[in-house]
Parts: structure tokens; sequence; C-alpha cells
């Protein structure tokens, strides 16, 4: 039985250009499933799963969306009700790969079906806003852009290559068979920065000596959120959080926050975790001249001409703290909070330009008063990227991973 390539779209105004992609799919020997999501005029052709399942799918009423007057709300209806039929057809095993092509419109009612799915399911968007930024299309999933160049309106001398690209891309990745490894591991995630780099390197190490496969996650606020939605799909076995500077962005809103909930996956998702205060001490701006007003009397240090840090102050350290606490306390596996005092970056040891004893000590004081009874708090006397403290952080991960 071939595999199946799921396409969807407005087959109303697209309907010629969503024919020629399928038709080019099924040439090469997968099956199609299309989904319209079309709203106003009557399709192109008749789909496998009409714009009426989808309304119906997303609460509303077609009849009322067709009038053209409520443009918004016929986003919201079809964007969620795809999401629904899309995952739908995943679960009943229906789906292997899935194609949309669109404008900012289309585009964002196909993506939000999309970000259903899970890392690995081959997903591509043909897109008028493909050139640009597209992680609020994105999200932490793997949709791979492409730039429709011309707008998907017609089929012309430009828009034939790029659909005829698009179908090849869909295709290819659905025919292809991902090797499996000789040895499947269990997964550990692990948060890191440049300031914390040598003392993830060596909790790798010992990790991976000791049989897991260990994924790292740049800390830049789409790393803390990829890293936590991988945790929270089920793909991860344990989590070892040494870099928690994401915190830092949501308290003082800095460019690289991953929300407020950073720190919460790997507690709800019941796995072993070790958390560490690493990187609080610093908040990430762009170059010098983006930083707030309001910072510009504070410690600042140009990393590089496109980022500036700002040291945390006792304030923001103590909310931090709380914030760390909070995770701790939702934790429903064993959990384990491991304090560096001499420092929680690189910047952040004796001599160094982010050294503030008083501010790391609003942050080490906070979780251990919100901490419930219960949680253990380790402190060591180093700074985090001492050999000592982040072979303790591996080894305190493995106790609580053979628990």
């Amino acid at each position: 039985m071939p595999k199946t390539v799921v396409i969807v779209g407005a087959l109303d105004t697209k309907g010629q250009e969503f024919a020629f992609v399928r038709d080019l799919i099924e040439k090469q020997g997968l099956a199609t499933r299309v989904v319209d999501f079309g709203v106003l005029g009557e399709p192109v052709f008749e789909p496998d799963i009409p714009r009426e399942q989808v309304s119906q799918a997303g609460g509303g009423d077609l009849a009322f969306l067709r009038s053209g007057d409520h443009k918004d709300e016929a986003m919201k209806v079809m964007a969620s009700g795809l999401a629904e039929v899309v995952r739908g057809l995943y679960e009943d095993k229906k789906l292997d790969g899935i194609i949309g092509m669109g404008g900012s419109g289309g585009t964002s009612i196909a993506t939000t079906a999309m970000r259903t799915l899970p890392v690995g399911v081959p997903k591509v968007m043909v897109s008028t806003v493909g050139g640009g930024d597209v992680s609020a299309y994105t999200g932490t999933r793997d949709i791979t852009f492409m730039p429709s160049i011309v707008d998907v309106a017609g089929i012309n001398s430009i828009s034939r290559a790029i659909y005829t690209n698009a179908a090849g891309a869909i295709a290819g990745m659905v025919k292809m068979e991902t090797p499996q490894g000789a040895d499947e591991k269990a997964l550990i995630t692990a948060s890191m920065f440049g300031n914390t780099t040598k003392s993830v390197d060596h909790a790798r190490g010992i990790l991976e000596e000791n049989g897991y496969e260990v994924l790292v996650f740049h800390a830049t606020g789409t790393g803390g959120k990829t890293m936590e939605s991988l945790i929270s799909d089920g793909y991860i076995k344990g989590s070892l959080d040494i870099t928690t500077t994401e915190l830092a962005d949501e308290v003082c809103g800095g460019v690289f926050s991953a929300g407020p909930e950073r720190c919460m996956a790997a507690s709800r998702a019941g796995i072993p975790a070790v958390i560490v205060p690493g990187c609080v001490d610093m908040a990430n701006f762009g170059g010098l001249d983006t930083v707030p007003e309001k910072f510009k009397g504070r410690n600042l240090y140009e990393w590089n001409p496109n980022v500036t840090l700002l040291r945390t102050n006792i304030v923001e350290n103590k909310r931090m703290g709380e914030m760390i606490a909070a995770a701790a306390n939702a934790a429903s596996a064993p959990v384990v909070i491991l304090i560096p005092l001499k420092g929680v970056s690189m910047l952040d040891s004796p001599g160094g330009r982010f050294w503030d004893p008083k501010a790391d000590q609003a942050c080490f004081e906070a979780i251990k008063a919100n901490l419930k009874p219960g949680v253990p708090v380790i402190e060591m006397d180093n700074n985090i990227n001492d050999p000592e403290f982040s072979g303790k952080v591996a080894e305190t991960l493995l106790d609580l991973l053979k628990k």
C-alpha cells in the first residue's frame, strides 16, 4: 500500500495549483488525500475531505462563514478544524507527509495543522511569506518553508517550477526511510549557552558513556521551547536543565525568552530532572543600541556586535529563584536542584565581569525558601563550569534515572 501525502489548501482560489501538485505527487507512486479549507467560492475539484467537515471539526457554521463578513472568525474556525482533521488522519495512520500552499492566511491555517504533528513527519509549506521570518508559523516544529517567489495564483513559467520542486520535495521526504541506529538509546535533553558549554560538554560525555543519547539545545528562546516540546511529546527519558537562562529574558524582557512556563515540561511529563540556575546572571538583547533605556545604567557586556548581555540584579534573581522552585514543586518524578556557589556562568566567576555574589545568593535563597519539603538541593563550592560540578550534575541525573 503506497504512502499517503495529505494536501491542504483553499480549493476555491487555488484549486488549479493544488490539482497540479496532486498529480505530480501521484506520478511518484504515492497516494494523496486532499483537504479543502476554502470558505467562499466552490472548489475547483472535489476534495477527499470537504470544507464542511473541516468547519464542523472547528466548531463553526460554514453557511455563516461563507458570507465573507467574518474573515477573522473563518480563519480561526478553519485553522482549528484543519488541525483536528490532520491530527486525526495521522493517528489513523492515513498521513505520511503533508504539504500546503498559500499566502499569509493560508499559511497560517495550514501550519496550525502541521504543528500538531510530531517532529520527523515530513511537512512542506509553499508560501508567499517563506522568505521572511517564519518563526510564528513553524513554532517548534520541523516545517520546511519554500518561498513561492510569485503569488500562489495560477500556473506560470515561475510557479510551475516552484510547484514541481515542492511536489518533489514532499514526495522525496515521504519515500525516504530513516535508517535505524545500530543501538537505539534513551534520550536525554540538555540546555546550553556559550557560558555553560564546558559544563554541558563534560556532563554530556558522562551520560553518553553510560549509554544515553544527549540532545543539546541552545537556550535562545526557540531552543528552550523546542526542547520542552520534545519532552511534552514523550520522546525524552530525562532532563539535564543546566542552562535556565531563558528565565532571565522572561523576567527582564530580553530577546531569548521561552515564556513563563519554561522549566515546567519535565515536571509535567513525569521524567527525572536536574535543574541548575545556569546563566541566570544574564539577559540578552541585540546590539548595544537596542538595550531598553531603563537598563542603560546597568552592568552591560557587549558579547558580540549583535548580542548585549545585561547582568541581572537581586530583584530579578529572586524572581527567577521562585520560578525554578515552582517548576521543581510541580514535578511528578524525582527532581534535584544543584547550585554552584561560585558562579552560574563563565562571566559570573570570582573576578569576572558578572561576578555578583549578592545577586546570585538572592536566586539561591529564593529557590530554597519556596521549595516544598522533600525536594533535594545540593550546593557545591564550585563555578558551574568546574568539572566537579558538571560531574555531580551528570551523576545525580544518572542516579535519578536508575530509580
